[in-house]
């Protein structure tokens, strides 16, 4: 099956991302001279996927690299299959402005997937692609119509599985019967610090198999017909996610192979010419031999355009026998948002902002049948679940009910991969101060332009018997530091409504949902302003009277308490509802202007959260109710008088100031 081309392939795998690494003077050699063999296997004789078109194939088979400090292996692949990666650009390598940074970063680099390097993601990003796979296949495909049919990989390091997100989302992945997904580890016996055994000892076997995967054992890393045996195993199993064990030696061919010392530093010149020596390799640096060009052609390009001419063929006789499907799966993929109709609510009402959006998400997936998502094993507090939809479950693929478990960390990741998959639009909820387990993930969902929905609720020490442990206090600012973020904390159900529609149409920022466990008030003219106010950030809620004496900004629960001290202070007071900080913070400056004028210093800030942050708007002038201390346990009515956060003492702050 494997001739002497193809060990050749492998060596120039190794060398050219040898050669990449040295002339940065930076990057990890280890993975790319022990997992080049494998990678090799996969690319091409498995791996679906056409350079000339790259992601805008939505059926080719998904490669994500987890151990993303390997990306120069990445990269000497996507190269020699024929991405758009130069030789120059492999010459870049980690240098300011490259195709190819020191790790792979998606719509960067052409062909890369995800956004991968801190450990543990890409593997939860796999199932996530994996479970959008399974998904979409049972809501469009139709007998003798496969338009949705490929699988999805990953290849992993020893460091990815002691991260507990890639424990969750195995776990989860298990019980979904993901049998599309494939995942290649690494193991070398070796990590960054020295032997592995120091820090990890975990019967790998018998943990894929408890979660429900199946388990395959390649001996040695550098025999292809092996790996490539194991694949074929792996394809043929059809209800269990597959890991195949590879072992394999870090940084094989090196002088100091097998130790930690090949991990993260470039071998040097002359050990770059040892490790070239072992590989029988004589030719200059950056060279692709021309036979190896030519099997990358017969191969993994060859295959790829073949399958997606026929894929396209396929899918232009669907359109003709199911055109609204098959016009529904092209919006999908592309993102696209119908117009939506979502009701407003009248000031008769009195909701929490959780069941606002709980009413809001059931019309939202009556409208838009590529929305799904779920909780992470909080639904009956978040109101996440769709009343008339079923359960995405093993037997029921068409589900949009997402069952996460208690598993926030992979929840996020795993959003991350469905919505880098393409073809829906992902929600998930918890508990917002255990957003804190989520924010890695939440972070690369921000970092890759991800438009994933994070529904966090019991957003402040109004949450009451349960105490500090589930009052988020520092999560408000923690959050709104994250770049490229929505942070959005609403007043009432109208902004509610308002932040859904915003959500439900953003196609390059994830979005943050802050609601409430405690009911709202409907507030006065939110009707008619929520929803050009809320798309600016900030807006005027109730305007002053005669000469500006002086403002008061809150969000979210507090804006009533602004609107009812207002009474007191006197009709020179203006309100502002700022339900996010981030995105008044885009408007131009002349908008800023009118909601805040400088000339006014008088300013008073509300929020049940941290003060952190709030310096900006109010300056050294004014002040805030807030909370910069832990919260206590006892009922809500209590709690929050005792922190301030009543009519009276917002009055009698305000009128401290100067």
């Amino acid at each position: 099956m494997f001739d002497t081309t193809d060990q050749l392939a492998v060596n120039t795998i190794r060398t050219l991302s040898l050669d990449a690494i040295q002339k940065a003077n930076s990057g990890h050699p280890g993975l790319p001279m022990g997992s080049a063999p494998m990678a090799y296997v996969l690319w091409s004789k498995f791996l679906n996927v056409n350079p000339k078109t790259s992601r805008k194939w939505s059926n080719r088979d998904r490669f994500v690299l987890s151990a993303g400090h390997g990306s120069a292996m990445l990269y000497s692949l996507l190269h020699l299959a024929g991405y758009n990666v130069t030789t120059d650009d492999l010459k870049g390598f980690r240098q300011w402005q490259s195709k190819t940074p020191g790790h792979p970063e998606v719509n960067h680099t052409d062909g890369v997937e995800a956004t991968t390097g801190p450990l543990g993601q890409g593997i939860a990003n796999a199932v996530g692609m994996a479970m959008a796979e399974a998904h979409l296949a049972a809501q469009y495909n139709k007998p003798g119509f496969d338009i949705v049919d490929h699988y999805t990989y990953a290849l992993n390091g020893d460091g990815d599985l002691m991260e507990g997100v890639s424990q969750e989302a195995a776990s989860l992945a298990g019980k979904l019967k993901l049998g599309k997904l494939i995942l290649f580890y690494d193991s070398n016996n070796i990590s960054l610090d020295g032997d592995l055994s120091m820090s990890f000892i975990d019967d790998i076997q018998k943990r894929f198999e408890s979660y429900g995967w199946q388990h395959l054992l390649v001996k040695d890393g550098n025999d292809l017909e092996e790996i490539a045996a194991a694949v074929e195993v792996a394809k043929a199993e059809k209800s269990k996610p597959t890991i195949i064990e590879v072992k394999t030696v870090i940084g094989f061919g090196a002088e100091k192979q097998g130790t930690s010392a090949v991990h993260g530093a470039p071998l040097g010149a002359d050990g770059v010419a040892f490790a070239k020596k072992a590989y029988g390799w004589d030719y200059p640096e950056f060279t692709v031999p021309e036979e190896v060009s030519k099997r990358f052609l017969e191969t993994t390009v060859a295959r790829g355009e073949a399958m997606e001419q026929v894929w396209r063929g396929t899918f232009d006789d669907y359109s003709e026998k199911y055109p609204e499907l098959a016009e529904q799966y092209v919006k999908a993929f592309e993102n696209e948002t119908p117009e939506l109709t979502l009701t407003k609510h009248e000031m008769e009402t009195s909701k929490a902002s959780r069941v606002t959006s709980q009413e809001a998400i059931q019309e939202l997936s009556a409208q838009m049948p590529n929305l799904w998502g779920g909780s992470a094993d909080l639904s009956a507090s978040n109101n996440t679940m769709v009343k008339v939809e079923e359960d995405f479950m093993p037997d029921n693929y068409v589900g949009r009910n997402i069952w996460f478990g208690v598993r926030e960390f992979a929840m996020g990741a795993i959003m991350n991969g469905i919505a880098l998959h393409g073809g829906t639009r992902v929600y998930g909820g918890t508990f917002f101060v255990f957003s804190n387990y989520m924010l890695p993930s939440v972070r690369m969902a921000a970092l890759q332009s991800l438009p994933v929905t994070y529904v966090w609720t019991h957003d402040s020490i109004a949450v009451g018997e349960d105490g500090p442990t589930h009052e988020p206090v520092e999560q408000l600012a923690s959050v709104r530091s994250i770049p490229n973020l929505d942070v959005i904390r609403p007043a009432d159900g109208n902004e509610v409504v308002a932040a859904w529609r915003r959500a439900a149409s953003s196609k390059s920022r994830p979005t943050a949902l802050i609601l409430t466990r405690q009911n709202l008030p409907v507030l006065p003219d939110t009707y008619e302003l929520a929803e050009e106010g809320l798309n600016r950030g900030a807006y005027i809620l109730s305007k002053e009277e005669g000469k500006l004496e002086g403002i008061i900004i809150a969000t979210g629960s507090e804006v009533a308490l602004a609107l009812e001290a207002k009474k007191t202070l006197g009709s020179g007071i203006r309100v502002v509802s700022m339900p996010s900080m981030n995105i008044f913070d885009e408007q131009s400056a002349d908008y800023r202007e009118e909601i805040l004028p400088k000339s006014v210093r008088r300013r008073l800030a509300i929020e049940a959260g941290t003060s952190y942050g709030w310096g900006k708007y109010v300056g050294l002038d004014g002040a805030t109710v807030t909370v910069d201390t832990w919260g206590a346990s006892a009922p809500a009515n209590i709690v929050l008088p005792a922190y301030g956060f009543t009519a009276e003492n917002v009055i009698k702050v305000y009128q401290s100031l100067d």
